[in-house]
């Protein structure tokens, strides 16, 4: 028995395979003109929904979909992985449609030279080209161990299909026997995610906090130094953290990046460039920078000089919104707590 394996690389899903990323669109004419239905779970019957036998064009987000023939499921035609089909090639024939939930990470199949699974046999991993081998035009049955695979009558992926899924084993080709020339394996959605904060809905309330008040009497004619030290160290906070919305149906682990350019620009927020965002664990940063304060050097003869310390304290809270594919949803918010400064306020009282 030969064996053809590749190397996998198991890229991090981020979206819960059922929150918003499986769905499928498909239209009544080709360039996705004309009537259209959204579909984010299996259809037995596309007549239940006056769509049967007229479907040309279809966009699919997430995870693939197997269009049919019949009802129920029966007379596989083709797979559609994520994109957007402005011309289906099997046009106007469905009937119902089916979403791929099998783990598409780890693909295998084997394939086999005679019906009933007899003959000489061949385990592939991966995509492959048979007509670079011994096995192909004679393939006649096969068992599909993991994953979803489309299976070709030609070297260069045209001519006729067939949609090979695990737990549903063929025993015999029949009219596709000694045919296949080319099969590769579906491939799950990419998962990929875009996260816009929305500026124009940013909400920012400004505090000026006195946190610490010294003073000093002079009651003679001469001027006398303020403090024996000039200047103190003080320590400013800045924390930043996401709240993700009840509402939103987003899976754990869905991770991605907050972009804050925007923020930095005309402010000194002390903010690195991104903010990393995972459902699940807590989204808290907080970092603490010092700041020097420099007191009066003197206190004016017959003076009571007061130095109060004040903190510019800035609440921002920015709305934030996924997309993925054509998907858009409001996701939480993102806040940002800082003492963006620490200045003192110096006011003077004459002694008699």
């Amino acid at each position: 028995m030969l064996t053809y394996k590749a190397l996998h690389n198991t890229a991090s899903v981020y979206l819960s395979e059922y929150t918003m990323n499986n769905k499928i669109i498909i239209y009544e004419h080709a360039n996705f003109q004309g009537l259209s239905r959204e579909f984010t779970s299996d259809v037995a019957n596309l007549i239940n929904y006056n769509f049967n036998d007229c479907v040309s064009s279809l966009k699919v987000i997430g995870n693939p979909w197997v269009a049919y023939r019949d009802v129920n499921f029966t007379v596989p035609l083709a797979a559609y992985e994520e994109g957007e089909y402005a011309q289906v090639d099997e046009n106007e024939t469905f009937s119902s449609l089916q979403l791929v939930t099998e783990d598409l990470s780890n693909p295998q199949i084997t394939l086999y030279e005679h019906a009933n699974y007899q003959g000489r046999s061949i385990v592939i991993n991966c995509e492959t080209n048979l007509c670079s081998g011994s096995f192909n035009d004679i393939v006649s049955s096969h068992k599909v161990q993991r994953g979803a695979w489309v299976l070709y009558e030609n070297g260069n992926l045209t001519g006729r299909k067939m949609v090979a899924r695990a737990g549903c084993d063929v025993s015999f080709y029949e009219s596709f026997n000694d045919c296949l020339s080319y099969l590769r394996p579906l491939k799950s959605g990419k998962a990929t995610l875009k996260a816009v904060l929305l500026w124009d809905k940013k909400e920012e309330k400004v505090n000026w906090v006195t946190t610490n008040s010294s003073s000093s009497l002079n009651f003679t004619d001469e001027t006398k130094p303020f403090s024996s030290n000039p200047s103190q160290m003080y320590d400013a906070f800045i924390s930043e953290s996401f709240n993700f919305s009840s509402a939103a149906g987003i899976g754990i682990g869905t991770k991605f990046n907050l972009d804050l350019s925007e923020l930095k620009k005309g402010q000194d927020f002390a903010v690195k460039e991104t903010f990393t965002v995972e459902k699940g664990i807590n989204n808290t940063r907080v970092e603490k920078k010092s700041m020097q304060v420099f007191f009066p050097a003197v206190v004016q003869p017959r003076t009571k000089l007061t130095v109060n310390l004040v903190t510019k304290e800035v609440n921002i809270k920015v709305p934030v919104k996924l997309i993925h594919g054509f998907n858009e949803t409001l996701c939480g918010e993102y806040v940002c707590y800082s003492e963006l400064e620490i200045c003192e306020d110096t006011p003077n009282m004459q002694i008699a």
